[in-house]
Formats: C-alpha cells, sequence, structure tokens
C-alpha cells in the first residue's frame, strides 16, 4: 500500500535525538549490523499466550502470508537475516497449524515454545533496544474527478518518465535519451508544473492537508460528490526521503511538541494556509496513486488488514513473517498483539521503528494520529530441530 507507505503517524513524529537520554528510533543500524537478534535461554519472552483466544482475527493476515510465500514473487527476497524461503514458509504453515489443532491456551503456548525460535529487533541501539511504533490508516476524504471550485488539489497517477525496479526500488526519472537522472523533489514537482498536461490527475481533492495525508498513508477512499468512492491504492513515489511535518512545526515554535495530533495540524493549517504550502513542500518525498478493487495492498500485493498488518525496512526483515508487537509497561497505549509484516515503510530506514495499519475511516485517522508508542517488536520462525521434521515440498 505503501511500499510506500509513509505513516500517518510519523507526520506527529518528534525530535527525540535532541536528547541524549531518549533513544533515537529513527538511528540507521551500523553496516553489517543483524536486524534480528536471537533470545537466549533464560531471556524474557513476550507474553503472547491470550493471542490465541483471538487466532480467528489472526488468520486471515496469516493465510495472506503464506499466499504471497508461495508464490513465484518471494523466492527474490530470500534469504534475508538468515531466513530461508523454505524456512519462512514453513514457519508460517506451522504457526497456522498449531492455531487451528491446539485445544488450549496452554496447549498452544507449548507447542510455540517447543517448535519456535524467537528473535527480537535489533532496534534503535542495534542490541534490542527496542522501536517506536507508530501507525497508518486509509484516510476518507472529500474530492471531485475533475478540477472544480473547492477541489483543487491533484492526486497524481504513476507518471510515464518514471523508472522502478521490480521489487519497487525507484531508480529515477527516463529522459529522452535514455540515461536517468533522480526524480524530481516534491518542491521541484510544484513548482516547476511537472506532471502537468499529461492526464495524470485521478482526483482533485478540497485540501491540500488532505492531499498530503493521502500522501504520507499511500492509500485513500475518495468522497465524490455524486455519492461514489475512489478508492486509491499506492503506485510508486518519487525515491525521496519523507520528512515530518509535525516535526518541523515542533522545531519551529509553531505547535507545541505535547499538543501535536493530527487534528491539531489540521487546525494549525487552516489558520496557516500560507506557511502551510511552504512546510509541505520541506518534504522532498511525493506520492503517486493507482485505482484499486477492494482493500488497500501492502508491498506483498495483498490487501493489509487492520491491526494485523505492520509495515518495516524491507531491506532489514523478512517480509510476510509472523511477529508480535510489545509495548512498554509504563506506555499509554496497549499493544500486545500477533500480526504478518506485510508492508513496507517508506519513511522507515531502520530497525527501531514499524508503522501498523488500523484500517479505514476518520476513528482510526485520529488513532493513528495520535499513535506513538515504545516497545518491542518479535519475530517466529521455527527452529532448525522442527523445520527437519516438516515434510519435504
Amino acid at each position: 500500500m505503501r511500499k510506500h507507505v509513509v505513516a500517518a503517524a510519523v507526520l506527529v513524529a518528534l525530535v527525540s535525538a535532541a536528547c541524549k537520554s531518549v533513544p533515537d528510533y529513527s538511528r540507521p543500524l551500523p553496516p553489517g549490523a543483524p536486524a534480528l537478534i536471537e533470545l537466549k535461554a533464560g531471556e524474557r519472552r513476550p507474553d503472547f499466550a491470550g493471542e490465541f483466544a483471538r487466532r480467528e482475527e489472526i488468520l486471515p493476515a496469516l493465510d495472506r502470508s503464506i499466499a504471497w510465500t508461495r508464490s513465484k514473487h518471494a523466492a527474490q527476497f530470500f534469504p534475508k537475516e538468515g531466513i530461508t524461503l523454505d524456512r519462512a514458509i514453513a514457519s508460517l504453515e506451522r504457526f497456522r497449524e498449531v492455531l487451528k489443532s491446539a485445544a488450549t491456551t496452554e496447549e498452544f503456548k507449548a507447542i510455540v515454545d517447543e517448535e519456535f525460535t524467537i528473535y527480537k529487533s535489533a532496534g534503535w541501539d542495534a542490541k534490542g533496544g527496542g522501536v517506536l511504533y507508530t501507525a497508518y490508516c486509509t484516510p476518507i476524504l472529500k474530492g471531485s474527478r475533475t478540477k472544480e471550485p473547492g477541489y483543487g488539489h491533484p492526486l497524481y497517477s504513476l507518471p510515464p518518465d518514471l523508472v522502478k525496479a521490480k521489487d519497487g526500488e525507484i531508480l529515477g526519472r527516463k529522459l529522452a535519451d535514455g540515461s536517468l537522472e533522480p526524480y524530481p523533489t516534491r518542491a521541484a514537482i510544484e513548482a516547476n508544473h511537472v506532471l502537468e498536461g499529461q492526464s495524470l490527475e485521478l482526483c482533485w481533492l478540497a485540501d491540500p492537508l488532505d492531499a498530503y495525508i493521502a500522501h504520507v498513508n499511500g492509500s485513500a477512499i475518495v468522497e465524490l460528490p455524486d455519492g461514489e468512492e475512489l478508492r486509491l491504492g499506492y503506485s510508486a513515489s518519487n525515491g525521496k526521503d519523507y520528512s515530518s511535518l509535525g516535526q518541523a512545526l515542533v522545531k519551529d515554535g509553531e505547535i507545541k511538541a505535547d499538543r501535536v495530533s493530527l487534528a491539531s495540524l489540521r487546525t494549525w493549517g487552516k489558520q496557516n494556509p500560507e506557511k502551510l504550502s511552504r512546510y509541505l513542500a520541506r518534504n522532498e518525498r511525493f506520492v503517486f496513486f493507482t485505482p484499486i478493487e477492494g482493500n488497500p495492498r501492502g508491498c506483498l500485493n495483498f490487501e493489509v488488514t487492520p491491526r494485523r498488518s505492520i509495515a518495516t525496512d524491507k531491506e532489514l526483515f523478512p517480509r510476510a513473517a509472523m511477529c508480535f508487537i510489545e509495548a512498554k509497561p509504563d506506555q499509554k497505549q496497549h499493544l500486545g498483539s500477533f500480526a504478518l509484516d506485510q508492508d513496507r515503510g517508506g519513511a522507515i530506514r531502520t530497525a527501531g521503528r514499524a508503522d501498523i495499519y488500523l484500517g479505514i475511516g476518520p476513528e482510526v485517522e485520529h488513532e493513528a494520529g495520535e499513535t506513538r508508542t515504545e516497545g518491542q517488536l518479535y519475530y517466529f520462525f521455527l527452529t532448525p530441530t522442527a523445520l527437519a521434521r516438516r515434510p519435504q515440498p
């Protein structure tokens, strides 16, 4: 969906590195450092047993991960962090078997403890120090298929001169002589009218911040004047890094750090329309969309599941894997659930960050804008012994 997808809550991310006592969750891993760290004997393990009672919520996302790992596209992304494709497939399929066959919570936990190796993310410090969870969603926005009074902010389809690799990496802008150059930044695209006159406009939105929110989340449902809905999913970006509007406003003293939320950003934008344009242009990343049927898809090209799909840095972590998201005990927002790593965080270039997909609509849009929770991220893969017991394909 975002392959992409930049998180709604990253809009309101604050500068944690400014204070040495606060973890820098944006810190990239040192070269060669592992992204996954195996839990050793006696080390504290996540308390996942209660999720057995919610197994029916887990299965749809799990089935999509299994389908993807069984597809012809999956092999190119493995091995990753020492995890082979065979181990990834077997781990997901065995986890499904345990969810379906275990008679009790105790049996479920016992089998998982015996058969699965649990890894934790290397986190912000490359030592398992933890991750920062934010969230993203699919907003519902007002728009029109044509430019008309009240609708002046377009969302664009993929331009023909943008070149990307099979895995979605942006290679650049193709010139007339066939060579490539970096694709223009957001500011350059808008100032130089790069996309105009090519019939690339999919729709026009009423508010510039709405268009920005669509870019941040990588998908949107646009309510048209005639009552129809236009569903848009992520197609590509210009390949530039994302920078946070909320962070910039806090840094410049426009909004207090403890007051940053999506609602406060909207209020500030309405009160400061000229300033808003300048701040939006600071974010060099620009997203392109495509019409979709159904719900938004992640980087596996399967629908993402509310509260059961997460986005991470896919240069670091194995795709489609079974994860457990855990919050620190003192966090206001309690997280403690299984999820599948099914999306790419366009703003995430670190082991210290993960985004949770929350769903569609204004309620989850508000929640996504408020989500900023510290915790730990775990991955589950079959032990070598359990893997060896599996029937060979």
